[in-house]
């Protein structure tokens, strides 16, 4: 298109200014770096187990390229991992002394750093505690995500199996709060069997609508599973919308997908800015989700410390509860 004297501008040039800089701003998140990976071999022997564990179990965070569950299970199904040259199935047991081999092809891709500051709550050579903002996924396909940005925020582990730090669970896209990262092979593998046998204490903070008062258990199946939440109103305030609104401590003792969200909207009292789960013309808009994670507790799986790393409820918090902020417990 020429641009010429008697060209109409459809902007002002104060919104195309503004327009600048907010373009300027949004590509400064981003450190693009074209790159090739070539094709790789990752091999692991394991030491002679006491008992048989399926690969799909065992194998979590030994291969660098492979180092989660979901990431180890796919490469299973698309059949890169072989067990003694032979080609494993999610059904295939591991005993000891087996060469376990991940193929990795080469792929072409445009590798980028996400330049996104988080807030580091613990961190030491072999794990990492961060605060996971509101609006973004921890982990997945899509580039703005938790473990996309951890590599600019935490250190390098010095130990010799250090691997691209990985988060060890999730929280969901709106959630904000604590979010246990590994920062080696054998951290992830560890940390991701101490969730499985549930010895990681997690306690999250919800702001409730409706009534709801003392304590109870939740029991209630979701997908099919059971699953149990336990909660307890630490405090009720009036609303003139909304009734009631209770600032509730939630314990979650397994750990399904939109659990506390589906189990508090199941005794009718959904969460504040609960889209998905929440009572038809009481969600409210533009302030987010109100589900904060709030603390974990657990034994170090390396220096078997007791760890417990506290995130502060948000400010928005404190708006509605006013006498409830910082940390609470």
């Amino acid at each position: 298109m020429l641009l010429g004297t008697h060209t109409r501008w459809l902007f002002s040039s104060n919104e195309v200014v503004a327009l600048l800089i907010a373009y300027v701003y949004y590509m400064s998140l981003f450190v693009d770096l074209q790159a090739v990976l070539p094709a790789s071999i990752e091999t692991h022997i394991p030491p002679k187990l006491s008992s048989p564990v399926r690969i799909q179990e065992y194998g979590v965070g030994i291969f660098q390229k492979a180092f989660t569950k979901s990431a180890l299970k796919k490469a299973l199904k698309k059949g890169l991992v072989t067990v003694n040259s032979q080609i494993a199935s999610t059904a295939t047991y591991i005993y000891g002394g087996e060469e376990i081999v991940l193929h990795v092809p080469a792929v072409k891709v445009s590798q980028k750093e996400l330049i996104l500051p988080l807030s580091v709550l613990y961190e030491d050579d072999y794990l990492a505690v961060i605060e996971k903002p509101a609006g973004i996924l921890v982990s997945g396909n899509s580039f703005m995500t938790v473990a996309n940005a951890l590599p600019q925020n935490l250190r390098e582990s010095t130990l010799p199996d250090t691997t691209r730090p990985w988060p060890i669970h999730r929280l969901d896209y709106p959630t904000t709060g604590v979010l246990l990262v590994g920062k080696t092979n054998s951290s992830i593998r560890l940390l991701s069997k101490l969730f499985e046998k549930k010895k990681i204490e997690k306690i999250y903070m919800a702001v409730t609508i409706g009534s709801i008062c003392g304590s109870g258990l939740i029991e209630k199946e979701i997908d099919g599973r059971n699953a149990a939440s336990h909660y307890e109103v630490c405090q009720s305030v009036a609303s003139e919308r909304f009734k009631s609104l209770n600032l509730v401590m939630l314990t979650p003792h397994t750990g399904r997908r939109h659990q506390l969200r589906k189990h508090l909207a199941s005794i009718n009292s959904p969460i504040l800015g609960d889209r998905d789960y929440g009572i038809g013309g009481l969600v409210l808009k533009g302030k987010g989700l109100y589900l904060h994670a709030h603390s974990l507790r657990f034994e170090h799986p390396f220096t078997k410390q007791e760890i417990f790393v506290a995130s502060p409820l948000p400010k928005k918090y404190g708006k509605i509860i006013p006498s409830r902020t910082g940390t609470v417990v």
